[in-house]
């Protein structure tokens, strides 16, 4: 029993899921890397930016001037009073005005404020480290200071006519608020950008996710895998052939079994190839092309020949019922193939039974009239009649089979089925008999194959004896097997009292020449007529023993039927037999088989000798003023000569 699943996100879901996962990780990603160096690009012009203003506010011969000045005042003397409004503080303040930097300072050669936007602090040491531009040197970076974080540049003030005396330095700075400021602005189209690539993967997401679920026909990846796992142990599994088609005819599954009937010494792959081009039998054409409509959605099963087999071909067109739309949606086309031999074996071994069953009810039935005999010769006090009855039923033995000298046969098995086949032959007024070159010194060791060939061979003269124009109705059989150090070999005769095998093929039994029939010569003058006319007879005669050739012959080829002709080589139905005669275990021989039907018949015998090295022949065509046919069959390897023992028998 199937076990209830743990309910989970449908495949199709977790795809979607995933998908804009991996598109929101990376334009999240980009978006967060082209924020980065945007930030580092702004940061540096900044500080490019902030450098500039320092060089040109240091090199200003006022701002050299009076920051000496102050360089050599006293510090004590340097507070926020004496520098507040202060030249330096004026031109500072105007810098820092004209470049919209968050401060310019200007500080002396010990870092004392000397110059700076909150007025508190002047004359108080810088909280940065000034000792690179008091050097000599210039910087940039970005620092927190007393007015948060920046972007700054240091360069030194040099004294007035000097480039190499430092008497103090000047710091610019601008705000690392702007920097982001820029960088929100110039992320922004990167942003939109982004939230475009989002949507435009979700959809994208959606719509795969949306083909994804009917091409799987709504399915998950587990089921998928279930069903293809199911496919293959079922096609490996089973004997029969199974070809899947596409709807435009392309070959989708070919198994063994296939390959087996239909193609048994190709190896190629034929799996993708079209049907119409793969050369395989014309008649898996037939049976596709009778299911291209809704009207014909199933074909068969019809009989066909393929090589020497013949096979029973059906074919059903696919399609799967959608709660999304109207009807159903056409998958393509399976057609199956089966092994026809295999089905006659079955059904001759099924007919055997109930032959059997037949006889073995006759017997209880006969055995049960002895026994209320007895019954009531004790119930009136006769025991001595009853006592004699017995002795006469012990010497008589058991009930004899309506068949001649069937004690010829020493194999059990044969004795019980013949004897059974002489009942139902029996009930349709015909007289079954066994030959007199009968000889049986085995046992049967392949009762099926010789249930269906004799049992075969044995309807059809029964069915020629009933329909035929002799007043005596007769069947006889011979059996004789042979030993050889190979294995033994069972020979089979089966003659009827039938009209013989028609010469349909070329001319009739009425002596009309058929279309196309070669005329005799007149005799001319001069000439001998008797010579022409013992050259016309010849010629003739070698014209009907090729006729008779070609007509035995033809009743073996699959699907070729004489119909209700007295022949036992009719695959058909033979003469009509009065229904409330026949023992309702014997079918109606005026109604065909839908399954074993007309026209395979003997082209089953035959492949069932010869699948086993032996052969079915016509010995003898016969004629209404003689006999019917003469079939004989030589059956290698189906007989032993060991003893038989009381288990077999």
């Amino acid at each position: 029993m199937t076990q209830a699943r743990t309910p989970r996100m449908r495949f199709s879901t977790r795809v979607l899921v995933l998908q804009l996962a991996v598109v929101s990780a990376i334009v999240i990603m980009t978006a967060g890397t082209f924020a980065a160096l945007m930030y580092q690009w702004l940061g540096d012009q900044a500080e490019e930016r902030a450098l500039a203003v320092a060089r040109t506010v240091a090199s200003s011969e006022d701002v050299r001037r009076e920051t000496a000045v102050l360089a050599a005042t006293p510090k004590d003397q340097l507070t926020p009073s004496f520098l507040a409004g202060g030249p330096l503080e004026q031109y500072a303040g105007a810098a820092q005005e004209r470049t919209d930097a968050l401060f310019v300072v200007i500080t002396d050669d010990d870092g004392l404020r000397l110059a700076h936007p909150n007025p508190a602090l002047l004359g108080q040491k810088v909280s940065t480290d000034p000792s690179v531009a008091l050097s000599g040197g210039e910087e940039t970076s970005q620092q927190n200071g007393t007015l948060g974080r920046s972007a700054r540049a240091k360069v030194p003030v040099y004294a007035p006519g000097s480039s190499s005396t430092v008497v103090g330095e000047v710091s610019v700075g601008f705000s690392s608020d702007d920097i982001v400021a820029g960088m929100l602005r110039s992320i922004v189209p990167v942003a939109l950008i982004a939230g475009i690539s989002l949507g435009l993967g979700a959809v994208a997401t959606v719509v795969m996710s949306a083909r994804l679920r009917k091409l799987t026909l709504g399915l998950e990846p587990e089921e998928i895998s279930g069903l293809a796992q199911d496919q293959e142990a079922v096609l490996r599994g089973v004997d029969e052939g199974v070809i899947g088609l596409a709807n435009d005819g392309t070959i989708t599954v070919f198994n063994e079994g296939a390959r087996r009937l239909l193609a048994p010494d190709s190896t190629r792959d034929y799996s993708g190839l079209p049907l119409a081009d793969s050369g395989l039998p014309e008649c898996l054409a037939a049976a596709t092309d009778a299911t291209l409509t809704a009207d014909a959605a199933e074909y068969g099963p019809s009989e066909h020949v393929v090589g020497d087999r013949v096979v029973i071909v059906s074919s059903r067109a696919v399609r799967l019922k959608n709660n999304h739309q109207d009807g159903a949606l056409a998958l393509g086309r399976v057609i199956m193939v089966r092994d026809r031999t295999e089905v006659q074996a079955l059904t001759r071994q099924l007919d055997a039974v109930n032959a059997l069953g037949t006889a073995l009810r006759a017997q209880r039935h006969e055995f049960a009239n002895r026994l209320h005999t007895v019954a009531g010769l004790l119930d009136i006090d006769r025991a001595a009649e009853a006592r004699d009855y017995i002795g006469e039923i012990m010497q008589s033995g058991p009930l004899n089979y309506p068949a001649q000298d069937l004690s010829l046969l020493s194999d059990p098995y044969l004795e019980a089925f013949l004897g059974a086949k002489s009942i139902e032959a029996h009930e349709r007024g015909v007289e079954l008999r066994i030959g007199a070159a009968t000889l049986i010194r085995g046992h049967i060791t392949d009762p099926q194959d010789v249930t269906a060939i004799l049992g075969n061979l044995l309807d059809n003269a029964i069915r020629a004896a009933v329909a035929g124009t002799s007043p005596h109705q007769w069947v006889e059989v011979e059996v004789l097997d042979e030993h050889t150090p190979a294995g033994g070999t069972l020979h089979l005769v089966v003659a009827d009292s039938g009209d013989g095998l028609p010469l349909t093929s070329r001319r009739d039994r009425d002596g009309v020449k058929p279309d196309g029939a070669r005329e005799v010569p007149a005799p001319t003058a001069g000439a001998s007529g008797a010579s022409v006319a013992d050259e016309a007879d010849e010629a003739d005669e070698a014209d009907e023993a090729d006729e008779a050739d070609e007509a035995d012959e033809l009743i073996f080829t699959p699907g070729y039927s004489t119909g209700s002709t007295g022949s036992s080589g009719s695959t058909g139905s033979g003469g009509a037999s009065d229904p409330s005669t026949r023992h309702p275990s014997i079918p109606d021989p005026n109604t065909p088989d839908p399954i074993t039907g007309h026209g395979v018949g003997l082209a089953l015998v035959r492949h069932l000798a010869r699948r086993r090295g032996g052969e079915v022949w016509v010995a003898d065509a016969g004629t209404p003023q003689s006999h019917g046919a003469v079939f004989c069959a030589r059956l290698p390897g189906v007989v032993a000569l060991t003893p038989v023992s009381k288990e077999h028998s």
